[in-house]
């Protein structure tokens, strides 16, 4: 399968024709719902209006995050997409609970199903949109960092899925005449996309709180570091931290005190340069230091 162009795309565009896919996935789902009076498809075309409104609100953030940084905000805007992800989660977690209240109840009062036939047919359609446009977007997420895009590719892959145990559910129905097979459907498709809600909630969570870039990046910075081999030069105290599509790097240079400033400051634009060339997106801060000194993170008078 291909998409052609997706490269080109920008997370705005993404986001723009997933707001478009997520009204047309409401009609579908919805007409779906109607004609079947199914449960299940009625919990799937409630999500889509989750799908709705996380796509508005992710295009909201991206939009701030791109914003260049300002007086009041000097290290950027690039966070506001965590908020788009952990809004995402709470949207998420709100639809599970009214799929399992309206299944429960359904369970208790089983209600034959008619036409399944075009009900499915909507039902798979709808998916299928869902589908390719999750699959643009998480290639587009990784080359563009953004996490607010990738968030959104999960839960439409979480909403492909969640079709997928509809129509199966729909199918066992027509295949065993237990019609309350449908409301344990949605009651699992219900606890599915809470779990995808409550890991989207703790992600952002994770985000917000400068979490560490990740393994393979850090990987790679230390990668970098040790091809400057000269027995002059030692790196430590090595912190890092992500801030939605940007990741920075902070750590110690120590060389020899009688190296001249110039020299000192070559050296380190050099490491810079390969550090942010190694990891798109990445700001290196260094501070120089002689050999013979050490800084001390963890001193009282460095607490208080």
């Amino acid at each position: 399968m291909s998409f052609p162009g997706w490269q080109s795309f920008t997370p705005q565009r993404l986001l723009q024709i997933s707001v478009a896919v997520a009204v047309a996935t409401i009609v579908l789902k919805t007409a779906a719902w109607y004609i079947t009076g199914s449960v299940g498809l009625l919990s799937d075309a409630m999500e889509s209006f989750v799908n709705l409104a996380a796509a508005l609100f992710g295009l909201a953030m991206v939009t701030i995050a791109q914003r260049p940084a300002d007086d009041e905000h000097p290290y950027g805007h690039h966070k506001a997409e965590y908020f788009s992800s952990g809004f995402e989660g709470a949207l998420i977690v709100g639809a599970a609970a009214a799929i399992i209240w309206a299944a429960t109840h359904r369970l208790f009062d089983p209600q034959p199903l008619q036409q399944l036939g075009w009900g499915l047919a909507l039902s798979v359609g709808s998916s299928a949109l869902n589908g390719l446009l999750a699959w643009a977007m998480l290639r587009s997420a990784r080359v563009h960092r953004s996490i607010a895009l990738e968030a959104d590719a999960r839960h439409l892959l979480t909403d492909v899925w969640t079709s997928v145990g509809v129509v199966a559910g729909i199918a066992a129905v027509m295949l065993t005449g237990w019609l309350w097979l449908d409301a344990v459907v949605a009651i699992g498709v219900a606890l599915n996309i809470l779990w995808e809600g409550g890991r989207l909630i703790w992600r952002s969570s994770q985000g917000l709180m400068d979490e560490a870039v990740e393994p393979e990046v850090l990987a790679e910075i230390q990668k970098t570091l040790a091809a400057f081999s000269d027995p002059a030069i030692r790196f430590d105290h090595l912190s890092t931290r992500r801030a939605g599509q940007r990741r920075y790097v902070d750590l110690h240079m120590h060389m020899p005190a009688s190296w001249s400033l110039g020299r000192a400051a070559a050296v380190r634009a050099s490491v810079e340069q390969a550090l942010m060339s190694a990891v798109p997106g990445l700001r290196a801060s260094i501070q120089l230091l002689p050999n013979d000194v050490e800084a001390h993170f963890d001193d009282e008078a460095d607490l208080t």
